[in-house]
């Protein structure tokens, strides 16, 4: 496959090759500069230099393109915490900060991915590849969760699933207004990482599962 930059806006086109994955960097392109609302599959097909009727070949509709996006987002974010984590190493209070970090850097580093991922407002359940993606990112979470709940006697563990939701919740929000690589982000004095590991020691402070650091 081959590209070559046209103006205006820098649109690529198709000229031979794998139709799919031409849409699927159009879709990132268009989902960069407009969001995932703002574009048609239309859109994507000249985007993509194709005819509009050439991405049913692959794609049902525009929503299908942008899971797809989506389901390719959450393998590469699942990728990007698994290295983080590293299996708790090298000890899970560390690593469970460098999660942490490796979710804001997610979401600053690949905008297109995390809105599509996000805030497409897509149904998981809608396409099983997009579900089991979104499932796995998620347990590499929940792993860390279960990791540092067992630092605390059996009889005090928090529910590691309870935790997970609450770190991804913290995690999540604090990407989402300070984290981003777009025109969303907040300004914020002090680096997003800094906010997001003060109210991660906090919250785990409140658990009992670390003492004053």
């Amino acid at each position: 496959m081959s590209w070559t930059r046209q103006p205006p806006g820098g649109r690529r086109g198709y000229h031979h090759g794998n139709l799919r994955e031409a849409l699927i960097d159009a879709a990132l392109d268009l989902i960069a500069q407009k969001g995932p609302a703002g574009f048609t599959f239309a859109d994507a097909a000249r985007w993509a230099g194709v005819s509009s009727a050439a991405p049913y070949r692959h794609f049902r509709d525009r929503d299908a393109l942008i899971a797809d996006v989506a389901r390719r987002g959450f393998e590469l974010f699942e990728a990007h915490l698994e290295r983080a984590w590293n299996d708790g190493r090298p000890e899970p209070f560390a690593a469970f900060e460098n999660l942490g970090r490796a979710y804001l850097s997610f979401a600053r580093d690949e905008p297109a991915y995390y809105s599509a991922m996000f805030e497409a407002g897509l149904a998981l359940d809608s396409d099983p590849g997009l579900r089991q993606a979104s499932d796995r990112a998620f347990a590499v979470l929940r792993r860390a969760a279960e990791a540092l709940a067992a630092r605390a006697p059996a009889e005090q563990r928090p529910p590691a699933l309870m935790m997970s939701l609450h770190i991804w919740a913290l995690s999540h929000g604090i990407a989402s207004l300070f984290g981003r690589g777009d025109a969303g982000r907040r300004a914020l004095p002090m680096p997003a990482e800094e906010l997001l590991e003060a109210a991660v020691l906090i919250y785990l402070r409140g658990l009992g599962l670390i003492g004053n650091r």
